[in-house]
Formats: structure tokens, sequence, C-alpha cells
């Protein structure tokens, strides 16, 4: 067999199954391939046959995105994570070091969907996020709507991607689509989920949509991305492509790849449907706290002054008979207390159990059906616009960007 070098097409034998891919490495004596499907394999050499060399690529970065004056403008605002990140492979680190024009130069094919202005408010992993990073966000994407691009991509690390959409919805009404995209695997992998999952959300943000939405892989393969609400999105798994999904509903829609032909579902918010504005105004005393079997109420003693309070509660909501009087305490002291539920579906009721009753006579608000994370932001969102506690709680109970689903599935 002819020696194999990196980029190399092989095809891939086991038994009956026959497969394609792009030689990338030697591992330990195995070889590694990357599949169509977008996936790694290691195997042994004697399992794969070169099928051909093709022609030499110029390196990533090495151009720039072709820019036509006869597509529309989006703007890329990146605030880091792992689709601006590369490998340091001395130390196995995940190093985040791309702006906005280097993911452009990364990816040439965007030039095909629009053109570009980009915008770098931030630098860091996801883990780094702070709500006054939200605000500027915030600020950074109602400029660019009011400076007249026809849509907004936002570059995000995934483990918080969920709230940062969120707390964007809340602070802005849009009447292009703002889309959040990250990546489960930086650029420099083979199985990486970058490109797809940028141009994906190039398409989208090119088209019809009119709400900040989520748009990430839609399966493990790279076939589609699914379109999620961004107040009712997380994300289900640490490390898989298709780590998103909408909790309580369907996407609103799906990006097919690589055609990045975009479907929107009846209940998507078109483009134009809402005026810009801007109320970037939180409340940052404000926490999540997950509650536990045995959990001692004094755990709520460190919350102490705070203004609001989320809590991810069992079942239909609740908490420990021994909380309620600590909770009655801090409500009674200016403390708006809001009880989810750590169940992914359905939605909290108070009003079944005695504990329940209780937590109720006490003053806690029941929080619907929204996802913790979705209650938190849009809790320092209400307290940081409401002054009238008893008009937030009323508003904290009100669907205002689509995180309160009215029938629970």
């Amino acid at each position: 067999m002819e020696r194999l070098e990196t980029g190399d097409l092989v095809r891939y034998a086991n038994g009956g199954t026959a497969l394609t891919g792009t030689y990338i490495a030697e591992r330990d004596g195995m070889a590694v391939v990357k599949l169509e499907s977008g996936y790694n394999i290691g195997t042994s050499f004697e399992k794969i046959a070169f099928v051909e060399r093709p022609a030499p690529q110029p390196p990533a970065g090495a151009g720039v995105v072709v820019q036509n004056p006869d597509l529309p403008e989006l703007a890329v605002i990146s605030t880091g994570g792992t689709i601006a990140s590369r490998v340091d492979y001395r130390t196995g680190a995940v190093m985040s070091q791309f702006s906005a024009s280097d993911i452009l130069r990364a990816i040439p094919e965007l030039g095909d969907v629009a053109r570009y202005r980009d915008c770098q408010i931030a630098s860091i992993l996801s883990e780094n996020m702070q709500p006054t990073l939200w605000r500027e966000l915030a600020r950074a994407v109602y400029d660019e709507i009011r400076a007249g691009v026809a849509g907004v991509i936002v570059t995000h690390g995934t483990d918080t991607m969920a709230y940062s959409a969120a707390a964007v919805r809340f602070m802005l009404k849009t009447p292009v689509p703002v889309v959040f995209v990250g990546s489960q695997r930086s650029a420099d992998r083979p199985s990486s989920d970058n490109a797809m999952n940028t141009l994906c959300s190039a398409a989208v943000a090119a088209g019809n949509l009119g709400e900040v939405a989520v748009v990430m892989h839609a399966t493990t393969n790279d076939d589609r991305c699914a379109i999620h609400r961004a107040t009712r999105v997380r994300k289900m798994h640490t490390s898989r492509r298709d780590a998103f999904q909408s909790a309580g509903m369907d996407p609103l829609g799906y990006v097919d790849y690589p055609s990045l032909s975009v479907t929107l579902s009846d209940e998507a918010v078109r483009r134009g449907a809402e005026e810009p504005e801007l109320r970037d105004t939180l409340e940052e005393r404000c926490a999540l706290i997950h509650f536990y079997p045995g959990m001692p109420s004094s755990v709520l003693d460190v919350f102490e002054g705070y203004a609001g309070l989320v809590i991810s509660g069992t079942g239909l909501g609740h908490v420990a008979t021994g909380w309620v009087p600590k909770l009655r305490e801090m409500i009674e002291d200016g403390t708006t207390v809001v009880m989810t539920s750590q169940c992914l579906h359905g939605r909290v009721c108070d009003r079944v159990y005695n504990t329940g009753r209780d937590l109720l006579a006490a003053g806690v608000v029941e929080g619907e059906d929204m996802l913790p994370e979705a209650a938190l932001v849009k809790l320092m969102w209400v307290l940081g616009n409401e002054p009238d506690p008893e008009r937030a709680k009323t508003l904290m109970q009100t669907d205002l960007a689509g995180e309160i689903r009215r029938r629970s599935v």
C-alpha cells in the first residue's frame, strides 16, 4: 500500500462494512481516520485502503473571506470559547486565541452566504462569563442592529451559552436574527463541529428568523443543525456534537448541511416582527441553587440580602419543609424567591402537596415551566427593570420571551 499522508482519501473495511474517510495520522501503530460523518476512528492499517490524494489546499487562514457586496451583511460578535480556540498540544489545554476575523478566514465558504463585519468584545472560555459581559454583549448586538446589519452571529463557549442567549433575549427586542453558535470541539481537531455550526449559523442569520436563537448540530453526524429558542435551550451532554436540545418544545427549525437550506417552524418569530429595543439593566444580586435531600436551610444564610433567588426544587417544585420558615423570612426582608423544577419536562405546581401550599403561603413564586437558568437571568432582568415587588412577581409568571409555555409536554 502506498505510504499514507494526512488528507489522503481512504476506504475503511470491517467485515461487511465499507466506509470512506480521510486519513489523519498514525497513533500508537493505528491509523486515525475521519469518516464522512465527521467522527474519527482508530483502526489497523490492514483495514484501510488508499483511494486518492486530493490536490494540495492552501493552509487555513492563508486567505480572506470573499466579501460579495451583493450579499446581506452580517455582524460576527466574538466572545471566545471553543469555537474560537485551538488545542495547545504541549499541555492538552484548549486555548482561546482567535478573533472573529480569524474564524472568517478559516472558513472561506462563509463568503458564499453573506458579507461580514466583526467585533470582539471578549476572548474568554464561557465559564468566565459574567452578567456585566451580558450587558456589553446585548449593547453590541443592539448597536449592530441599529447600524443596519441583516443579522448577528455571536460566537460563544458552549458551557454557558444558554445563559447568555437567554440574557440577551430578555434585554433585547430584535427585528433580525441573533444567532448564538459554539463548538464542542476546537477547530484544529479533525472531528470539529466548528465549520458546520458556523456556516449553519450564517444561513440562519441571513434568513427569515426574527428572534434570538442557538444554532448547533442536530445529530451526531454532519447532516443538519437545529435552531433552538434562546429561552428554551439547554446543553444536555458534555461532549457530543448534538449536545444542545430544546426543552419542552420542538426546535424552531433546522438547517440542512451542506446545502444550508433553512426551514422554520410556524412558531418561530419572523424577521421584522419586532422593533429594536434595548433594556439592559440587570440586578446581579440574584442566585440559583439546586436543592438536594438533606440540604440544610442554613445554606440560605449565604443569600441574605440578595434581591432574588431561584430554587431548582424537586418534582412539582419542592424543598424540605424545614426550609419554609427561612424562605418566609427572606421574602419578608425583600428577596423575591422563584421556584423551578429539576425535572426537564412539566411545570411547577405547588398546590398539590402540603409543602407546596406552605411555600406559596410563604410568598414563593411558582416558576411555571421555565428552565432554572432561564428563570435566573429573567429574574435579574425583571428586578433590574421593575421596582414594584408585586409587579415583579407578576412578570416572573408572564411569558416575556418564549420562556413559559402555555402547555407543558
